[in-house]
């Protein structure tokens, strides 16, 4: 097909789409309150003819950024034993649909996973654990048997319901016997075993292909920086270059496998760390991307990296909510900075910090393992939905995977992103971030919707 043909049958969908919507006389609202009054609480709103208030919020759908591959959780080890083992079969398969049904449920399209143990199991395991003193260059005592009572159960039961989730592998360490302090907390990879490591990575991915499990992205380290939790690994910018040019990503395409490497994987106080591994032209060609978290530093680094690297995707993989947080602060932070700025600076994929836990924040690991990280849903006689489920349903269930983010003008106090779906569909999430109500209208071509927000409160708009 020819580029002109194409532009114009584009064209001829855009105009199609826009006269369906002038059919529309209404907007979807869902809201979602700081005092929990309104919990993704439906409603409807007319359009108007002229704007009513100074504060216009004004989207432009022609003027498109990145192509979105979803919004979800992490299904952590922990995750996963609570949902396979602490419930019952059609009260589970009645929260999964909840959970990942894009038409009945909030959507949720992207999922990220630990390569072994992460600080949310009830212990420290990898696919190839020995005596000390042992070494296994060979790999030959592999297994992901640790993830076969309860991780791989539960992915498969998701799959059933959406096949379309796409999956982010993360590693919390290597097997200690390949590290210089033969433990499973804090320090580094001995540079003689980087062949085996990149061996262990590809035969996790085959093992779980077999298993009908795609690893859409794989992160070299969780928290390179970091090496407090139990377990963690230190990694720095040079070494996880070295690693991937030298061993993983040949392997990676020797072996015929198509996930994504990603890079870095922590905070965004640290951005030249992507940049200077993707400034080495021979790692570049292998990676497909940077992941970000914001406990440190400022959303806007993540602009940096972009920037330095166009080409390079983005992704934002966790942020926790503390047990000991309050919902309507947790609301407004999380929205402004992680659906809305992460987006807005870029990142194709917006993950939080867990999908479930029990009433005291079990399960993890003693010595490092975090003890107030509250679930987006917590696991008990009931399911009781905490704020990260609502932080991310504000997305998940209107933007799903294919959609694209568009232009909306930027509006202090007003923090929004808005997106076209696959569907031609516009939505726009939008929270009030400030201590007082807010009027405004919002303003696509020449139709108005005159709507105002409570202070903190979050909404989405879809028409």
């Amino acid at each position: 097909m020819g580029k002109s043909l194409l532009l114009f049958l584009l064209a001829v969908c855009f105009i199609a789409c826009d006269q369906k919507d002038a059919t529309t006389s209404s907007v979807s609202v869902w809201r979602t309150t700081g005092d929990r009054a309104k919990l993704l609480e439906s409603s409807t709103e007319p359009f108007a003819s002229n704007a009513s208030s100074k504060t216009i919020i004004s989207i432009d759908t022609t003027q498109r950024f990145q192509t979105m591959d979803g919004f979800g959780y992490a299904l952590t080890g922990g995750s996963a034993y609570l949902i396979q083992q602490k419930m019952k079969e059609e009260d589970r398969q009645n929260l999964l649909r909840e959970l990942f049904d894009p038409i009945n449920g909030i959507g949720i399209s992207y999922l990220r996973i630990s390569v072994g143990a992460s600080d949310l199991d009830d212990h420290v395991f990898s696919y190839d654990d020995l005596a000390p003193r042992e070494a296994d260059p060979e790999l030959k005592k592999f297994s992901i048997a640790p993830d076969q009572e309860n991780l791989i159960p539960v992915l498969k039961a998701i799959l059933k319901i959406n096949p379309s989730v796409k999956i982010m592998a993360s590693p919390w360490s290597a097997p200690v016997w390949m590290k210089d302090n033969q433990r499973a907390k804090g320090g580094s990879l001995l540079k003689k075993f980087y062949p085996a490591y990149a061996n262990y990575f590809v035969k996790y991915l085959q093992a779980m292909k077999a298993e009908g499990i795609e690893i859409h992205t794989l992160t070299i380290q969780n928290e390179p920086e970091n090496p407090n939790n139990t377990p963690s690994m230190l990694m720095t910018a040079e070494e996880q270059s070295l690693f991937i040019k030298e061993n993983f990503g040949p392997a990676l395409q020797a072996a015929g496998l198509r996930s994504g490497i990603v890079l870095f994987d922590h905070n965004a106080d640290h951005p030249q760390y992507p940049i200077s591994i993707l400034n080495d032209s021979v790692t570049r060609k292998f990676v497909d991307g940077s992941a970000f978290h914001l406990y440190l530093g400022e959303v806007s680094a993540l602009g940096e990296v972009r920037k330095a690297h166009p080409d390079k995707n983005l992704y934002f993989t966790e942020q926790w909510t503390s047990g000991k947080g309050e919902f309507a602060g947790d609301l407004q932070w999380h929205t402004k900075n992680i659906i809305v700025g992460a987006t807005r600076e870029g990142c194709k994929v917006i993950l939080e910090w867990n999908l479930a836990a029990d009433k005291n924040f079990n399960p993890h690991t003693d010595d490092g393992g975090c003890t107030l990280c509250q679930g987006a849903i917590t696991v008990d006689s009931t399911i009781t939905r905490n704020v990260s489920y609502y932080i991310i349903a504000h997305a998940s269930k209107f933007v799903p995977a294919g959609s694209v983010r568009v232009e909306s003008s930027k509006t202090d106090p007003l923090h929004h992103v808005a997106f076209v779906t696959p569907q031609g569909k516009k939505v726009i999430v939008i929270v009030n971030d400030h201590t007082t109500a807010q009027e405004f209208t919002l303003q696509w071509g020449s139709r108005y919707v005159n709507t105002s927000l409570a202070a903190g409160e979050v909404a989405t708009y879809v028409w």
